[in-house]
């Protein structure tokens, strides 16, 4: 026989103190438990992770993990990777207003526009004679293991705007991320560390702020948004146990709160409820797995060197990709490595060189590593910025630009030497083989073996996808 729903009792029973006589009483069985082992809870870790919507692959799965080497405030193409030597020519001069007339520009709207050509040379690097600036040695280095992508187009402006269309693929807020998407399409291979994980790091010039809802979960459940790692002192806070209290009896307390979660999700659905836990469980699980996964210390001297880290855990962007490694090492499905430091209005040519010796050693040793342990080839690797920057001067800089920027992408199944898509011969526009933003979400996903015109969460009555709902496609000239 059922009985009406009690809220009185319900609230009572799940007060503080109904909660520490029952854990009392429940010590005992609780440890017993533990002890003996739950041989169904052992098979499913066995078999792997968190697990996601598509049990079976649209697609052969080419990419197991994705890394997003996000170079936040937007990297300028004409220093980096777009050589354009007809705007060298008219450095100084009026910049052609036909290219410009009825464009949106940033800050230099209804400004005098003067063209400006890069001083820093570009070179022709590896067998593929890819031309990479030479402010990039090492990035040039692996010039046969990427594909440059000179034609990319974005459609906000802004910086947080422009991000959170980089990552969700949607100018509206509250829309999950990218990383949120393929976690919850894919799952983790991982039960002892987040799916997603994201870490920021601070340059020394142009340092634009990012907001934590750029790895939001969006409409999805909480359980797959990125969760932020700390890049000096503790990888996470308050993952340690407080002083007097032991392993086993924090486990007590985890099984006790799982109870009471249990309780409040058998009288109400809430995928909430159900992250909470799931996240309980994690967290009790990263008190081991954070400090194992931190402690660079045990990585060799030479490859400390490769990637640049002069002391681990210094919250450089070196470290950061060291620790990227490790986490796809360990079955995380999507990581994100923000560098702050590329939204250079001023001084371009004085601190585009600095940004680049911050990231360029350790961009490429990532790559390296990843090939000589065998995971390049199920690893994609994207790097780039939100947009790019404009062909003509802001004093000496360069502003805001969405028409035209570059990016390139290594791994996980991309054909390497390439370069796909071009400008114009001043590089204001992208005029060949033009990619969007929902393009490279497209292509990504293809890569990890999801069709994204079938990968589609119903919110607010409508389909809604990474993609958009506008026609895209895959790159697939681009694969290997």
């Amino acid at each position: 026989m059922s009985h009406p729903f009690d809220s009185n009792a319900f609230a009572q029973r799940i007060s503080r103190r109904a909660f520490l006589q029952q854990s009392a009483y429940g010590l005992g069985g609780l440890a017993l438990g533990m002890l003996i082992g739950d041989p169904a809870q052992s098979q499913s870790r066995t078999a792997g992770g968190m697990r996601g919507v598509i049990r079976t692959p649209h697609f052969p799965v080419k990419a197991r993990r994705v890394i997003h080497l996000c170079m936040a405030g937007g990297p300028s193409q004409f220093e980096c990777l777009d050589n354009k030597p007809k705007l060298r020519e008219i450095h100084g001069k009026p910049f052609p207003e036909s290219l410009t007339k009825g464009q949106q520009l940033a800050q230099l709207q209804n400004s005098q526009l003067i063209a400006r050509g890069s001083a820093i040379p570009f070179k022709r690097w590896g067998r593929s004679g890819q031309e990479i600036a030479e402010i990039f040695p090492e990035i040039g280095g692996i010039a046969d293991e990427v594909c440059i992508i000179r034609s990319m187009v974005t459609e906000q402006i802004n910086h947080d705007p422009a991000q959170a269309f980089m990552n969700s693929g949607s100018i509206l807020k509250g829309r999950p991320s990218m990383g949120s998407w393929l976690l919850y399409g894919l799952g983790a291979e991982t039960q002892d560390l987040p799916g997603f994980v994201v870490m920021v790091s601070q340059g020394r010039g142009g340092a634009q702020p990012v907001s934590a809802r750029q790895w939001s979960s969006g409409f999805l459940p909480g359980r797959y948004q990125g969760v932020q790692f700390q890049t000096r002192g503790d990888a996470v806070h308050y993952v340690g146990n407080p002083e007097g209290v032991c392993q086993s009896a924090q486990r007590l307390v985890v099984e006790e709160i799982k109870r009471l979660n249990g309780a409040l999700a058998e009288e109400r659905f809430d995928p909430e409820v159900q992250t909470r836990i799931a996240q309980y469980e994690l967290a009790f699980r990263m008190q081991t797995s954070i400090p194992e996964l931190t402690d660079l210390s045990r990585e060799p001297k030479h490859i400390l060197e490769m990637y640049g880290v002069k002391q681990p855990g210094d919250g450089s962007f070196a470290s950061n990709c060291l620790l990227a490694r490790r986490l796809a090492e360990r079955g995380v499905r999507f990581i994100q490595l923000y560098h702050r430091g590329w939204d250079h209005h001023d001084n371009v040519d004085h601190y585009m060189p600095i940004a680049a010796q911050e990231t360029d050693r350790a961009c490429a040793a990532l790559v390296k590593d990843l090939k000589q342990r065998g995971m390049l080839d199920d690893t994609l690797i994207i790097w780039g910025g939100e947009f790019g920057r404009t062909p003509m001067g802001q004093g000496s800089g360069r502003d805001h630009h969405i028409l035209s920027f570059s990016i390139w992408l290594a791994g996980g199944g991309i054909k390497g030497g390439i370069t796909y898509g071009a400008t114009d011969e001043f590089g204001y526009r992208s005029v060949e083989n033009v990619v969007t933003m929902h393009n490279l979400h497209a292509t990504m996903l293809y890569l990890c073996g999801i069709d994204h015109e079938r990968f589609s969460v119903k919110f607010q009555g409508l389909d809604a996808r990474l993609t958009g709902v506008e026609p895209t496609r895959v790159i697939r000239e681009i694969l290997a």
